[in-house]
């Protein structure tokens, strides 16, 4: 049971490894970078102010004066957000896809397994680097804030990437769907990944448009908000079950159109 998962997720072991400790590094340059930006007397919110509505919100700039708003703009509003949204967008854009093209996917079905099983453990493979990178991430970027000699809610970080895990699995279900419909697996990733980003966009100019607020709702990023989470401790957990359903209802529609595709070489 689970053998499918598990080797799905031993495939990605290498480039789970290579990811955290990539973000880790990117994590501490940034956090490093803090003291010489608070040194500098400048008043960096006055310059946010002057920002268009939009860049505020597209980057989710509330303060650059404190840790906690430096590292929701540089850290989790850019490599969280929305790198890693376009990542596992991309990953999940080959997970059907791939095999179809290259021909495997009729020697896994040719096993005693149902299309439902294998589509549905594929999926699954992906909480790994994704709860891996939510565990080893936090840890050095508190680690890196406490040397600096700042300080910031254990409860608040913690909860930027527990509820990032919703969103980043709403994100994979979208390159699932894709995977199912687009044979070619590098098509359907390269679709995966515009559709994330255009998601993304919609909701930055949604939402600082007065009467197109409700628009934003068709993306991922309305519902999870890391500055809303480390500048004003604001946990929107609807957000979140909102994104576990969307996840199950992509992942329902990838399935049925898996079970009726024609996977034949």
């Amino acid at each position: 049971m689970l053998e499918i998962a598990r080797y799905e997720a031993e495939k990605r072991a290498r480039g789970t490894a290579a990811l955290a400790i990539g973000l880790g590094v990117l994590a501490v340059f940034f956090v490093a970078f803090f003291p010489s930006l608070e040194a500098s007397g400048i008043d960096f919110d006055s310059y946010v102010e002057a920002y268009p509505p939009a860049v505020q919100e597209a980057f989710g700039i509330a303060s650059l004066n404190t840790i906690e708003g430096f590292l929701a703009v540089e850290v989790y509003q850019f490599l969280w957000l929305l790198l890693l949204g376009l990542y596992f967008a991309y990953s999940a854009g080959g997970l059907i896809a791939s095999d179809v093209e290259r021909g495997r996917m009729n020697l896994t079905l040719s096993l005693p397994v149902s299309r439902s099983h294998v589509l549905g453990e594929k999926f699954a493979s992906l909480l790994v680097p994704i709860l891996a990178l939510n565990v080893v991430v936090p840890v050095v970027v508190y680690a890196g804030v406490l040397a600096i000699d700042q300080s910031i809610a254990v409860a608040d970080l913690a909860a930027v990437h527990l509820l990032s895990i919703p969103y980043l699995l709403a994100c994979g279900a979208i390159g699932l769907v894709l995977s199912t419909l687009v044979d070619r697996a590098d098509v359907a990733k390269r679709i995966a990944i515009a559709a994330v980003f255009v998601l993304y966009l919609i909701e930055s100019i949604a939402a600082s448009t007065d009467g197109l607020e409700w628009v934003g709702a068709i993306s991922p990023t309305h519902y999870y908000d890391p500055t809303a989470i480390l500048v004003e401790g604001s946990y929107d957990l609807a957000g979140a079950a909102t994104l576990l359903a969307a996840t199950a209802l992509l992942v329902l529609v990838a399935r049925s159109r898996f079970q009726r595709a024609d996977v034949g070489a």
